[in-house]
């Protein structure tokens, strides 16, 4: 027996941050109040993307259930007065941190990448802490230190540096358009 009752079903199998997101925001837009939206997805880190989405726009995260490879996420659209997407207003271009960089400022580089896409792929010094992790891995960081929060497209960052402020944390800025436009120096696992 389904005990999960849903309006519309999302088919995002395949796809990579950001588009789980990006069609997750297109579907929900077509349902009513309190409809329940299924996103099926193979990306490992749609879940901490969607649960984050979800809370920054208003939206229910009900909740995710693996089946096999596929993640089922349950998302409950919100009334029209809650679902207000909020941007982080601190935006640093890639060519802005990169003046940072060689500036040589003590800043904190925070990649908020799944782990392996860090691993390949990522500024030299910067620090691996994932979306989902975040809230528990704070403590790593200090709150009075510059931190700019990347990923590979501006997205997952956003709603890190969101949940840094929400925090205490004073100078955040996410870094836009992320690793994906990224011409700066980067090491990884294989250099």
């Amino acid at each position: 027996m389904n005990l999960l009752k849903t309006d519309q079903i999302l088919d995002a199998k395949g796809l990579a941050c950001p588009m789980p997101i990006v069609k997750t925001k297109k579907a929900i837009n077509n349902l009513e109040a309190g409809q329940v939206l299924e996103v099926q997805a193979t990306d490992k880190g749609s879940k901490a993307d969607l649960k984050a989405w979800a809370e920054s726009t208003g939206h229910q995260y009900i909740g995710t259930i693996e089946d096999g490879n596929v993640l089922k996420h349950y998302l409950r659209k919100a009334s029209g007065e809650e679902a207000v997407e909020t941007k982080y207003p601190h935006v640093v271009s890639n060519e802005g941190l990169q003046n940072v960089l060689a500036s040589e400022k003590e800043v904190v580089v925070l990649d908020v990448r799944e782990a392996a896409e860090y691993a390949f792929n990522h500024i030299p010094g910067a620090i691996s802490i994932p979306l989902g992790e975040l809230e528990a891995g704070i403590h790593e960081l200090n709150q009075n230190q510059e931190i700019y929060v990347v990923c590979r497209t501006g997205n997952r960052s956003d709603l890190a540096a969101q949940k840094l402020t929400e925090k205490g944390f004073k100078n955040v800025c996410n870094v836009v358009p992320g690793m994906s436009k990224w011409t700066g120096e980067t090491t990884s696992i294989s250099k």
